[in-house]
């Protein structure tokens, strides 16, 4: 309700465009919500705009198939229901403002993603951030992260597992053919050496959780915060290296929304939208400059801040699809308009079977020693139907990233109409991550015929040298994104300690512009930094 009353609010001139923030945060994404929610419980007046609509039922979300009508769900809130997004978009993803796919609604990409949730091992803290982001000092914010969402590997609220032919046949592999560990991943989070378990999902009793269904629901319940939805924020407002507010479109038309003296802004729109707002605000690589003062962008800018390590960074994890087909293995597809009716109903009836899970079955990890004793990170996920070219009902797909210590890196690159987007370096332009990364692969095809199962699209007895030139050559199976963007704002050279811009005295990033690429998907160390940059924020005078 108060989400759709907020909705109503942006059509006019409402107050909260006509009033002064203590803190104005820009992106309702996971890391947005967190920073924002935690800034209004210590009493700053805060304002959250977000560029999209609603997402969850609970957030105004209405988009739903037919076989949903009638009830209190709409598409995010099924988690079977997440590959259908890529296909049905609707209002939830930023086909309009970046050149790649990520969520652009209230929630971010935790409302579109599958809801993986897989704390980072203290050592990535440890080896990859400065000091005052090491895992001492993170733990505090890992225990809130795990207070606000559930955690379990336990999805559907039958308690029961659904879809199971796929674990079965990647447990043999692993666990009896490769000697790896079966564990549960978060109660054992630093141990990413040789390990296998279920995924771990932020579920809340078989239907999609995150922020949006916790820390948001706290903060509309204030009178000193006030989430504007449908709003975009073109750039901060400043003078010289002082925030004074932020420029916002309403009803069409430029609208300054004012900082309360000694107040902040906080963007938090992602690693490729954090970058685009600084850059129209002035503030990044002087190489931009020119074109964007042509474009007219930096009309009523206060000068230029140079700050290079604005967009510098950018990470995503390198995907290889490998399809598999094994006798004992049955694929299952979830279906956005003609699900198996009996599936369907169960999950109305019970948020139980099936449609309570995104797809994935297992998980596994382990990492490559370079000879230098460094290592790289590599992830591996089951997914429960085939891809591509390869879609038989006894097909499943094999997902491998390459994850920390990964050495290609890219840039956040305007195009032609001004819209962020990745760099073509971001994947494999260090040989050294596709050496590493075959290397895995090679690795866990020694055990691949315990399992009963056959690659289709890669040979099982490939030399390294022959996996190493497929993953890295194009095609609709490798060099994939895998839209895990992270890193193009990093934490001491982009932002201080504090996630405060460089040459700046009061605009924050929060979110994963400021992350080093992790051992695990990004989103739970998200998580982590938004609770982090709160307490920062928060000490600061």
């Amino acid at each position: 309700m108060v989400v759709a009353m907020n909705k109503v609010a942006s059509l006019v001139l409402a107050d909260w465009a006509n009033d002064s923030w203590d803190a104005i945060v820009v992106g309702a994404g996971p890391a947005g919500i967190i920073v924002a929610d935690r800034l209004s419980e210590a009493g700053k007046k805060t304002l959250l705009i977000e560029g999209g609509g609603g997402s969850y039922w609970k957030t105004g979300g209405r988009q739903q198939p037919d076989w949903l009508k009638g009830t209190e769900l709409s598409q995010v809130d099924v988690p079977g229901l997440y590959k259908s997004i890529y296909s049905n978009q609707g209002n939830l993803t930023c086909t309009s403002s970046i050149s790649a796919f990520g969520g652009c609604t209230v929630g971010g990409s935790s409302a579109i993603n599958a809801g993986l949730f897989f704390q980072p091992p203290a050592s990535d803290w440890d080896e990859f951030f400065v000091d005052g982001w090491k895992s001492s000092h993170v733990n505090a914010s890992i225990y809130k992260v795990y207070a606000a969402l559930s955690s379990s590997d336990v999805y559907s609220a039958d308690k029961k597992f659904y879809i199971q032919s796929g674990y079965d046949a990647a447990k043999k592999w692993f666990v009896d053919g490769l000697g790896y560990k079966n564990v549960n991943f978060n109660e054992q989070a630093d141990d990413k050496t040789k390990v296998f378990g279920r995924p771990i999902f932020n579920y809340n009793n078989g239907q999609r959780g995150g922020p949006a269904t916790s820390y948001l629901q706290n903060s509309l319940a204030r009178n000193n915060f006030h989430l504007q939805i449908e709003t975009r924020v073109k750039r901060v407002a400043r003078t010289d290296s002082t925030a004074t507010g932020v420029i916002a479109i309403v009803n069409g038309a430029e609208t300054m929304v004012k900082l309360n003296p000694g107040g902040r802004v906080i963007l938090s729109g992602g690693a490729l939208q954090s970058p685009q707002i600084l850059l129209f605000s002035g503030i990044g690589d002087p190489a931009y400059k020119s074109k964007l003062t042509s474009a007219g962008i930096l009309n009523g800018v206060s000068g230029w801040i140079d700050n290079t390590a604005v967009g510098d960074g950018l990470f995503d994890n390198p995907n290889t699809f490998i399809e598999l087909e094994g006798p004992t293995v049955e694929s299952y597809v979830h279906s956005y308009t003609n699900p198996d009716p009996a599936d369907a109903q169960q999950y109305i009836d019970s948020r139980s079977g099936p449609y309570s899970f995104a797809s994935q079955t297992s998980t596994f990890w382990d990492y490559i020693i370079r000879p230098d004793g460094s290592k790289v990170g590599c992830q591996g996920t089951i997914d429960s139907s085939g891809y591509g070219d390869y879609q038989s009902n006894k097909t499943i797909t094999l997902n491998v990233y390459g994850t920390s210590g990964l050495k290609s890196k890219g840039k956040v690159v305007l195009n032609e109409k001004y819209l962020p987007g990745p760099s073509p370096e971001t994947y494999y332009s260090d040989p050294q991550d596709g050496e590493d990364i075959g290397q895995f692969i090679f690795n866990i095809f020694q055990g691949l015929s315990a399992s009963g199962l056959r690659p289709l699209n890669l040979a099982a007895n490939s030399t390294k040298e022959q996996i190493v030139a497929y993953i890295t050559s194009q095609s609709q199976y490798t060099r994939g994104q895998v839209n895990h963007w992270s890193g193009s704002c990093r934490i001491g050279s982009c932002v201080d300690i504090n996630t405060q811009v460089k040459g700046t005295s009061n605009i924050h990033v929060v979110d994963s512009s400021i992350l080093a690429p992790l051992t695990v998907n990004p989103q739970f160390g998200t998580m982590i930094a938004a609770e982090r940059a709160a307490e920062l924020i928060l000490a600061l005078k």
